[in-house]
């Protein structure tokens, strides 16, 4: 997901996403979840493979009631949805601003199988310890999936990185690794 693509700050303090398998059916859900209560479209776009996001924020009541809208509407083209009542201000700063590192402690990186499940696991994490979120990647060139790359001292990021991986559904959980002592060239390349 491109910054540039995101509505600018201040953010609501609740979060949702829901992702349809349709375009189509996706472009319905966007209208039906903004008719329904005063909810504000941060991000609606096709990804890989041809899928469509909607990122919206706004007040707890209202993004609530606009979530349930789009479930609704989505029918059986939902592939993956999700409610943040209140995220974690890394995760909106996540979204906003991709960043690197400026230096790398223990490192994990979770993958998964929908921008939804990264997100929450995003969230999760850096609610649950100590932790840097330095990297999150959603859906563009990976086939709809995402990660995130989280860094601190190595008892936080394996807290961290269990409390993500225990947020997951069944099956959404693509990939997990923990670096205890990464190179330092890992965060100028890799990540």
């Amino acid at each position: 997901m491109r910054p540039d693509m995101l509505a600018p700050p201040p953010y609501g303090p609740a979060l949702g996403l829901v992702e349809t398998a349709s375009i189509a059916r996706g472009i319905l859900v966007c209208d039906a979840l903004v008719k329904r209560a005063p909810a504000r479209i941060l991000l609606s776009e096709t990804v890989s493979p041809g899928k469509f996001l909607i990122l919206f924020d706004g007040g707890e009541a209202e993004v609530s009631e606009s979530f349930d809208a789009a479930i609704a509407a989505a029918k059986d083209s939902l592939v993956d949805r999700l409610l943040l009542p209140l995220p974690h201000p890394q995760l909106w700063h996540a979204l906003a601003e991709p960043q690197r590192a400026a230096t790398l402690d223990s490192v994990a990186v979770v993958e998964t199988h929908s921008v939804a499940s990264t997100l929450g696991a995003a969230d999760a994490a850096v609610k649950a310890a100590d932790v840097t979120l330095f990297r999150l990647h959603l859906a563009r060139g990976i086939g709809g999936k995402g990660w995130f790359a989280l860094t601190g001292p190595l008892h936080m990021v394996e807290a961290a990185t269990e409390a993500a991986t225990r947020s997951l559904a069944a099956g959404l959980l693509a990939g997990v690794e923990i670096i205890a002592a990464p190179h330092g060239e890992l965060g100028g390349t890799a990540l």
